[in-house]
């Protein structure tokens, strides 16, 4: 097992019935407080995906992970956030959640054409959030080279609706 794998193993906090009953989140912020888990994770999210020019992260805890990966490996942050966030001029994707719907957008003059990129966000869970980001990437021109992501909740098969791009989840359940 690695440091990045333990990490999120042993300190992940598993909260029943939230943001609503059948539920079960999972809690990384005891991982983001724990300054040796954090590079450990953040580390291992984009190795695998050689040489790029930035780390692209989705709000919110996306950020976070994103934000320590770009740190970590000398590479900037470009930020995928929430519907209404972002000042314009935005290109805007709406998407499924497991428990509703939401909007993604993207600042696209931070994607230069072929910028290769690895998209990073904490859970992959239905695809959905992952998948609208992937689309707004395309179409501001990147070149995704890589999915990072925490922890997969496979029984939701959100992998298939990500296409070909590979994807390293450090905790598969």
């Amino acid at each position: 097992m690695t440091r990045a794998t333990d990490a999120i193993e042993t300190l992940t906090e598993l909260l029943p019935d939230w943001p609503q009953p059948g539920i079960l989140f999972r809690d990384l912020s005891p991982v983001f407080a724990d300054a040796e888990a954090l590079r450990a994770v953040a580390e291992a999210l984009v190795a695998d995906f050689g040489e790029v020019e930035a780390i692209v992260g989705i709000e919110a805890r996306g950020f976070v992970l994103a934000t320590a990966a770009a740190v970590a490996t000398g590479h900037g942050t470009v930020l995928i956030r929430k519907g209404g966030k972002t000042p314009p001029p935005v290109i805007s994707r709406d998407y499924g959640l497991e428990y509703g719907e939401a909007s993604l957008e993207l600042a696209p003059a931070r994607i230069r054409p072929g910028m290769r990129v690895v998209v990073v966000d904490d859970v992959l869970a239905t695809g959905g959030t992952l998948a609208a980001g992937l689309e707004l990437l395309r179409e501001a021109g990147a070149e995704i080279v890589g999915i990072g992501v925490a922890i997969e909740l496979v029984a939701l098969e959100g992998r298939a609706k990500l296409g070909e791009v590979p994807i390293t989840a450090l905790q598969q359940v």
